[in-house]
Order: structure tokens, then C-alpha cells, then sequence
């Protein structure tokens, strides 16, 4: 049997209501949120939840209670507007209830398959992707605009301009993330190439989401050595809260294995810019080094392992091929460019796998939800010139040694991919890039898609 209740208002998001209750409740004063309350047991927001059925009676008698107990403050009734004071539309819907002795718990079939939609289109070279919220996306495009979207709909105004990127090439405004306490302080962090030095910089700035904009904060890390090709720039906030920065060689490949250099390294700083005491070498951002191109990196949560993905020679600087995905440890060399491919020097680390033919692998998901189970514990990349998202299986889930068992391409008709990123609805999100200059572009491109859950 199934219990389903809901309390309906009128629109009032995130509206609280100074109420005076009775002792019923053994409190004088407290805020009841109007919102739309429900306690269906249904996948809800990528969410899988287990609840006894008492549990719903005992919340629907709860808020009756309270519901007839409280009264509205007249001072704060007066700021309100009719529709918010309005309670007629106010109902309780209970379509059936078992006897109060079921305690069984119900539990929610997993996911059977997957389906591919479209989010949005008309996007241009998008690069990046967040979600401050479930039903607000914000992508970075590689022109310099951060673009909104609001429940699949693409607002046409540009939320935010970086007048000063340089967009050349590959380079130009890349990575986003989101400071670990989003929700307290609305921190936006950004990746982008700007002229400086007498060539291209890259530089992590920090915006604050003010809702219908971003304004600037400060600068967090200046002066990357960057290049219109191998300009890295993928930025995301590790298990530890701190922030991690991808840089690519900027075509000067021997600074790779120069520490004294930013270029062709995973650095990492707090979130204020401020280098770590416990970074692998005192006193410095690096934190990981002989490295041409990355532009993907993410973790295993339970283990706290850190994967990335890595361009390979071109050819002109090396065999072609030779993409890498890398299991990063603290103080690691990665080897280029005195090695590529499957070759290792005593004192670097070999990839976990390389590809030759090369892939381009453009971004990194560990993709750790329950949403969709066959999915559960493997790791994903965009593919630009293996145009499609590849599919990573280890032969253990969570590992601290993982091995990739097998390799699959679960996407491969839309063209050039960029950024995969897991929604917090437990969906998967990825980016084309096929108007960067390199791909065949298609109808409505660039496109934001999402792989989502169906059930049997």
C-alpha cells in the first residue's frame, strides 16, 4: 500500500512565516516553511530513500497539528502578498493507508536503463559545467560568457563576460567550479586564458553568484604559463575541500618536469589561493608534475583515489597517440616528455591505460550515485576526437589498486565531447564541442545532453 502526502500553497519558494504555536509543542516561536512537502516513496531526485510507512502517518498527523495550531505573526502577515496569504488551496491528499501495524519498509527498484535527452542547445564551445542547484546549470563557454540554465531553458542574456579572455585555439574561458560551501557563500571559481607575460596566461579567478549575475571577487592563482594549444585549465575541489588546478606545457614541453614552473602540473591551493601546508613540495602549488595537456580530473569517493585524463602527442611533439588516464598521487611525475605511451623511467608512473589511436580525453567522472548501477563505480571522459563518452569498467569497485577491465563508448553519434559531469539528480550531463573549429556541426550545436534513469 502507498501513502502519499502533500501540503500545496501557493508559490512561496523559500518563504518562512514567524508563527506563535501553542505549548503543544513546547515552543513559543518558530519559522514553518510553506513549501510543497511530500513523503511519496518514489525516486525523487536521484535519491533512493527507504522510510517505514508509520513514518508517514506519524509526519501527516504532525503537520495537521501544527497546521491548526499556528497562527500568523500580523506584523509579518502584513509584508505578505494575497497570493502568499492565501490558504485556501491549502490540501492533504492521502490516497491510501495501510494498517499502522505495516512497519515493512519499501524499497525502490534500480534503475533498468538509460535514455539520452536533449537539455540544451545553441551552445558555443561549452566547457565546462555546475549545478548550484538541481534546476539551475551554469556552463562556461569558451568565448568568455558563463551561460544559465533554469529548468532545461537556456536564458537568452549571458550571466556573466570575462571581457579579458583570449580565445584562440583551445584556449579561452574553460573550467567552473563550485566552492565546497556553495550554499553559504555563492563562490564561483573560473579558468580562463588572458593575455600577460608577452604571450597567454591562464589565470583562477572567483566570482560571487548574485542569482541574475556573477561579480568578480579576486584572483586566486595568476600568471599559469599557457599557449593557444595545451592550456589545460580544468579546475575542481577535491574530498579535502582544497581546489585543484590543471595546467597544460604550453607548448614548451621541458617545462613539464621543471618544479620551479606551473606549466604541465596539477597544482593545489586552498580556497582562497593560499598554498597548502601539506602540499608534496614546500612552499609550492605543485602538486603533481610531468604532465602535456590535462584536462580532466575527479575521485573515488570512498578511497579518496584521484584519476585524470591526458592529451598525448600530437606529432609534432611526439608519437601520436599516447592519451593517458593517470591514478594521481601526491608529488607524482607523470613523465612527459621523457616518456609517453606505455614507456616508464625509474621515478615516473605509468598510466593507468593510454590510447593510441588517440581519444582526446577532455574531462573525468567517477561516477559514484546508485542511481543508475551500471554505472556505479566506473570512470568516464569526453572524447574530442574519439567523438563520444567512453566508459572506463575496473575489475574491483573501489579498488585501492583499480584496474580497467574494460573499455566502452556508451555515446558515439553526437559528434566531439567535452565536459561529463554527474547532475546531483544522479544523471549524467555532457557537452558537444563541435563548433571549436575541429568537429561537423549539427544541427542546434553545441548541445548540453543528459543520460538518465529508467525503470522497468
Amino acid at each position: 500500500m502507498q501513502t502519499v502526502c502533500r501540503l500545496v500553497y501557493p508559490p512561496a519558494d523559500n518563504l518562512f512565516i514567524r508563527s506563535k504555536c501553542k505549548a503543544i509543542f513546547a515552543f513559543s516561536e518558530s519559522y514553518i516553511p510553506l513549501s510543497i512537502i511530500s513523503c511519496r516513496d518514489s525516486y525523487n531526485i536521484g535519491m533512493r530513500r527507504k522510510k517505514p510507512l508509520i513514518n508517514h502517518l506519524v509526519l501527516l498527523v504532525l503537520f495537521a497539528i501544527v497546521l491548526e495550531a499556528c497562527t500568523v505573526d500580523p506584523q509579518l502577515a502584513g509584508m505578505l502578498t494575497e497570493d502568499e496569504l492565501e490558504f485556501q488551496q491549502r490540501t492533504v491528499v492521502v490516497d491510501s493507508l495501510s494498517s499502522p501495524e505495516n512497519t515493512e519498509e519499501q524499497t525502490v527498484e534500480p534503475a533498468s536503463g538509460w535514455r539520452v535527452e536533449i537539455i540544451a542547445e545553441g551552445l558555443y564551445i561549452p566547457w565546462s559545467v555546475v549545478f548550484p542547484t538541481v534546476d539551475r546549470i551554469l556552463v562556461s563557454e569558451r568565448s568568455g560568457a558563463v551561460r544559465e540554465i533554469i529548468n532545461s531553458e537556456l536564458n537568452p542574456d549571458l550571466l556573466y563576460i570575462f571581457e579579458e579572455v583570449v580565445s584562440q585555439e583551445e584556449a579561452g574561458l574553460m573550467g567552473l567550479a563550485l566552492h565546497p560551501q556553495y550554499d553559504q557563500n555563492r563562490f564561483v571559481y573560473a579558468c580562463y586564458a588572458a593575455a600577460g607575460g608577452g604571450g597567454i596566461i591562464d589565470k583562477v579567478v572567483r566570482l560571487v553568484d548574485r542569482g541574475d549575475s556573477l561579480t568578480f571577487d579576486r584572483v586566486i592563482v595568476d600568471n599559469i604559463p599557457s599557449a593557444q594549444y595545451h592550456a589545460g585549465c580544468r579546475i575542481k575541489f577535491g574530498p579535502d575541500d582544497m581546489l585543484y588546478i590543471t595546467t597544460g606545457d604550453a607548448v614548451q614541453k621541458d617545462l613539464a618536469q621543471d618544479i620551479n614552473s606551473l606549466a604541465g602540473k596539477i597544482l593545489r591551493v586552498d580556497p582562497d589561493g593560499n598554498i597548502p601546508a601539506d602540499n608534496p613540495f614546500p612552499g609550492s602549488q605543485v602538486y603533481s608534475l610531468g604532465h602535456r595537456n590535462p584536462q580532466g580530473i575527479d575521485w573515488q569517493p570512498e578511497s579518496g583515489l584521484m584519476f585524470s585524463s591526458e592529451h598525448g602527442p600530437s606529432g609534432f611533439d611526439g608519437s601520436p597517440g599516447g592519451d593517458e588516464i593517470n591514478l594521481i598521487v601526491p608529488g607524482g611525475n607523470y613523465g612527459w616528455p621523457l616518456v609517453s605511451h606505455d614507456e616508464v623511467l625509474e621515478g615516473t608512473l605509468k598510466p593507468l591505460i593510454q590510447f593510441t589511436p588517440a581519444e582526446a580525453p577532455a574531462s573525468a567522472l567517477y561516477y559514484s550515485s546508485d542511481v543508475m548501477p551500471f554505472f556505479t563505480g566506473s570512470l568516464f571522459f569526453g572524447a574530442l576526437r574519439g567523438e563520444g563518452v567512453i566508459q572506463l569498467v575496473f575489475s574491483e569497485a573501489n579498488s585501492q589498486n583499480p584496474e580497467v577491465e574494460r573499455v566502452e563508448k556508451i555515446i558515439a553519434d553526437v559528434g566531439r565531447v567535452r565536459d561529463v559531469v554527474a547532475g546531483p539528480d544522479g544523471s549524467i550531463y555532457f557537452t558537444t564541442s563541435n563548433r571549436d573549429g575541429r568537429g561537423q556541426v549539427r544541427d542546434g550545436d553545441d548541445h548540453l545532453y543528459r543520460i538518465y534513469p529508467v525503470f522497468d
